[in-house]
């Protein structure tokens, strides 16, 4: 699944080319692509056909485009294979598409999805968020976040450190791949407790996680497939640069041991054993 930073490319491109603009049509061929309307499709086409972009947001793994009166907005999330895709209109269709509309621009933005995990959810804003993700903690990335304070959060828990990071109720856009990253560059085990880490380290690593995030945004996210890429179809290359995650039976960069890989949450969990010691 797409994480903070892969969203975060797609939200820009979506910025660039749809900020300003009137949505002229809109057109939802998959029911799955709205399954979270009450009223459907139907519903989605009916009330964001004629509007305005006023602008593209994110919180996490969600992105949303606000629309004219800034009281609604239409949010997306990409699932495990999601793409909005900026196309011409001659453009040859793709089998998975589920969703589009069309700009006053002459442009289409297309919704790919080949797994259909993903969805369109058109509701009312609160406090500038879609109800639906209102739940939903601000990231690492957000200038209002309080790291102090986030690690004040997960220092209270007598839970796996890696489990916290992946709640997006405590802090949100952090992924498996991430996680791992950020652990590694923290020096911490994916399975330390939380209540067994100070305070300043966990600030260490929630600052590593912002580096690594926007270390990660510069190389337009990480891509292992086709199924991320940006709103021009281009993959982005930060998988060159990971560490940990992936990397298993490949030399530590920082100490040479080979990196190990263990079962965790039904995923995997990647991490140096001589840099990242269980205590």
């Amino acid at each position: 699944m797409p994480e903070l930073p892969e969203v975060e490319v797609v939200r820009r491109g979506l910025e660039d080319h749809m900020v300003g603009r009137v949505i002229e049509s809109a057109t939802v061929f998959h029911p799955r692509a709205a399954r979270n309307q009450l009223g459907g499709a139907r519903e989605i086409e009916a009330n964001i056909t004629g509007r305005t972009v006023s602008a593209a947001r994110r919180r996490g793994k969600f992105l949303w485009l606000e629309l004219d009166d800034a009281d609604h907005g239409l949010l997306v999330h990409l699932g495990m294979s999601g793409q909005m895709l900026v196309k011409h209109p001659e453009s040859t269709p793709s089998p998975h598409l589920r969703a589009k509309v069309e700009l006053d621009s002459g442009e289409e933005v297309w919704f790919v999805d080949q797994r259909t995990f993903g969805y369109w959810w058109l509701g009312e804003l609160v406090d500038g968020v879609p109800a639906r993700v209102s739940h939903i903690a601000l990231d690492i990335l957000d200038d209002t976040a309080d790291i102090s304070a986030i690690a004040r959060v997960l220092k209270s828990k007598p839970t796996e450190i890696k489990r916290l990071l992946l709640n997006q109720e405590i802090v949100s856009g952090i992924g498996n791949i991430y996680a791992d990253e950020m652990l590694w560059e923290a020096r911490i085990h994916p399975r330390q407790r939380a209540d067994r880490i100070s305070l300043a380290r966990l600030e260490e690593l929630l600052l590593a996680g912002r580096e690594v995030m926007t270390r990660a945004l510069a190389s337009g996210g990480t891509s292992f497939d086709a199924l991320y890429v940006n709103v021009n179809g281009n993959s982005g290359y930060f998988a060159l640069s990971l560490n940990a995650y992936g990397q298993t039976g490949e030399p530590c960069t920082r100490c040479g041991t080979p990196i190990s890989r263990e079962p965790f949450m039904n995923r995997s969990s990647h991490f140096c054993p001589s840099c990242q010691k269980r205590r």
